[in-house]
């Protein structure tokens, strides 16, 4: 088994890609023909925390997607959400040409406290569901690249306080653009599907956006697995082989997303926040989320304030 690297911050995989640092901690557009990755890349495997959107041609690689094989053969552009494990390996279709294009990496803290970190989750292509490049037209591709390079000036520019929302306008546009083009590209082609990926992933979504949590508490790793009728130590160990996370892992993901939600759109107390998630005590919520994001929830509000 490959060895399993977390890229925690988009400055990981600058180090990585023996790039210079990011000029924005939370956000960058990487050229990608200034990518160089270490000999034994294709001994690795990775879990990143950010978004990962790529535009890109000649890719000299196979890129691996869970256990799914990401499709490069017509596509240009990938989509990669956080939490998700990836690795590389020869691409015999490629003969020795220098890639190109670009990847914008931005981390989920970016687009806190706005409406896109809703909304992020709705566009299903950056789900393991979806293992198929996009495909774009010469035209398409060149105003795609439009959108990215818009962003990174803005970026680049003096940061004041409309830097944030300009660009993600222009990201929530990029976005559209894509689920227009991947909805008329499987019109004729099927979708893959890892389909019980996909129904934990929506398990999870409906259970934390409930209001009954209170009441049920937390849900468990049994409940989890009930729910997709399989055995608990079976998907643990599917999970664990596809994700390099367990279910208990990927259960408490799913609580920071939406602790962080809570704490960067509401008004409501620490301890509120705890018992809404079905916590008994907040001091258990408290060490639960410093563990994950290496700060408290107080600690991480403040950010927004």
């Amino acid at each position: 088994m490959k060895a399993l690297q977390h890229f925690k911050k988009v400055s990981d995989y600058h180090k990585i890609a023996n790039l210079a640092a990011p000029e924005h901690p939370l956000i960058s557009l990487v050229d990608y023909t200034q990518v160089h990755y270490p000999p034994d890349i294709n001994e690795l495997r990775w879990m990143q925390d950010y978004y990962t959107i790529g535009l890109k041609r000649n890719v000299a690689y196979k890129f691996f997607y869970g256990q799914q094989e990401y499709d490069f053969d017509e596509g240009l552009m990938t989509f990669v959400a956080p939490k998700q494990v990836m690795s590389l390996g020869n691409n015999p279709n490629i003969k020795a040409s220098k890639p190109s294009g670009y990847l914008l990496l931005v981390h989920p803290d970016f687009l806190w406290n706005t409406p896109l970190a809703k909304q992020i989750k709705e566009y299903e292509f950056f789900g393991y569901s979806v293992n198929e490049a996009l495909f774009l037209s010469e035209k398409e591709e060149l105003m795609m690249l439009g959108i990215l390079k818009n962003i990174q000036r803005e970026y680049q520019s003096n940061i004041d306080k409309f830097s944030q929302k300009i660009i993600i306008s222009q990201l929530e546009l990029l976005l559209n653009y894509a689920e227009r083009f991947y909805e008329r590209q499987f019109i004729t082609r099927k979708i893959s599907n890892h389909q019980i990926l996909s129904q934990l992933e929506s398990t999870l979504t409906n259970y934390f956006a409930e209001d009954g949590l209170i009441e049920q508490g937390l849900p468990t790793v049994q409940s989890v697995a009930d729910s997709l009728n399989l055995s608990a130590n079976y998907l643990s160990s599917m999970l664990k082989s596809l994700t390099g996370q367990s279910t208990q892992q990927h259960i408490h993901n799913k609580l920071i997303e939406k602790a962080k939600e809570l704490l960067s759109t509401t008004s409501y107390s620490i301890s509120e926040i705890a018992y809404h998630l079905g916590f008994e005590r907040p001091a258990s919520f408290t060490k639960l989320f410093k563990n994950k994001t290496e700060m408290s929830p107080l600690e991480f509000r403040k950010t927004f304030n």
